[in-house]
């Protein structure tokens, strides 16, 4: 089976310094990304995108369009959410899984699903952990994303490891809502960094997870959640409506995605609503559900889809 029970302690990271704000929030109509949305009917099914309420099938577009705009800078994008230390919590997050691991020497590797993973930031981190630590040569991933730049982005990178261009790494176009091209039953091990937050139906893509999962197979997320502290929060959200626009707006020239990002965060459920959402999927939830990473800021979340009985 995949799925090992391992309680890792929490990542610790130095105390991250902050950048003066002028002002606790900046909501201004200015910030969003398009000048006159549309007003949902009365009729029509809505969500949110950042603090607006929209009719569901505006909401993929202009997501698309957001990370289309930030592609390129993806990672800085990602050290200014997190204060610099996503990359540790991305490296704890793929020990934490251990993929390639097997107590059988003649395993065929473990089959991974990397949604909304389009820069490949993930997936390389899973098969290099895979090959160098569990000498799993033939375990392979699928980075899957919505967003065809967000996937050129990976592709391109993926020129700089072992991986490219063989068959142990592919990519695939496609919405985390609706993967009919995974077989049902078919994946070791399913994860998804920083990308369920901007889904529209989110329960559908948890549902999906679990259809595409073999029995015994992990689903796996590391997402922006809600700080435990409240002091720290207090300082985290001045930082991020505050400082975070302004610097997407003097570094990458687009205020409007950064105010969004930020937005998302603020909307996703907290730990204990999304670990509940995992399990109203199907799933079976390890301990409490989730681990909180420094403090909060973001969480990793896991479910298991349970070995049916003979």
């Amino acid at each position: 089976m995949v799925f090992r029970s391992i309680v890792r302690p929490l990542l610790r990271a130095s105390k991250p310094q902050y950048l003066p704000a002028r002002s606790p929030r900046c909501f201004s109509k200015s910030a969003r990304l398009t000048e006159s949305p549309s007003q949902p009917s009365n009729h029509e099914r809505t969500t949110h995108f950042g603090f607006e309420t929209v009719p569901e099938a505006e909401k993929e577009a202009r997501v698309a369009g957001v990370f289309s705009n930030v592609a390129a800078s993806y990672d800085t994008m990602n050290d200014f959410m997190s204060l610099g230390i996503h990359r540790l919590w991305k490296d704890h997050f793929v020990r934490s899984l251990n993929p390639g691991s097997s107590s059988s020497p003649n395993s065929p590797g473990w089959k991974m699903l990397d949604i909304a993973g389009g820069t490949g930031d993930i997936a390389f981190r899973l098969l290099d952990h895979a090959t160098n630590i569990n000498n799993s040569p033939s375990s392979t991933i699928t980075i899957s994303d919505i967003n065809p730049a967000m996937l050129a982005e990976g592709k391109k990178r993926s020129l700089a490891t072992s991986y490219a261009n063989s068959p142990r790494l592919s990519f695939l176009v496609a919405n985390a809502e609706e993967l009919e091209t995974i077989e049902s039953n078919s994946i070791d091990l399913y994860t998804v960094a920083f990308g369920i937050r901007n889904f529209t139906n989110k329960e559908k893509a948890l549902r999906e997870a679990f259809r595409v999962l073999k029995p015994g197979g992990v689903f796996a997320c590391l997402e922006f959640s809600g700080v435990t502290n409240p002091l720290f929060d207090a300082v985290y959200k001045r930082w991020s409506f505050s400082a975070i626009p302004l610097i997407g707006q003097l570094v990458a020239g687009d205020r409007a995605s950064y105010q969004y990002l930020v937005e998302s965060i603020e909307k996703f459920p907290k730990q204990e609503e999304f670990r509940d959402m995992i399990k109203d999927a199907g799933f079976m939830v390890p301990g409490k559900g989730w681990e909180d990473l420094t403090g909060g800021i973001a969480a990793i979340h896991k479910g298991v889809k349970p070995i049916e009985k003979p």
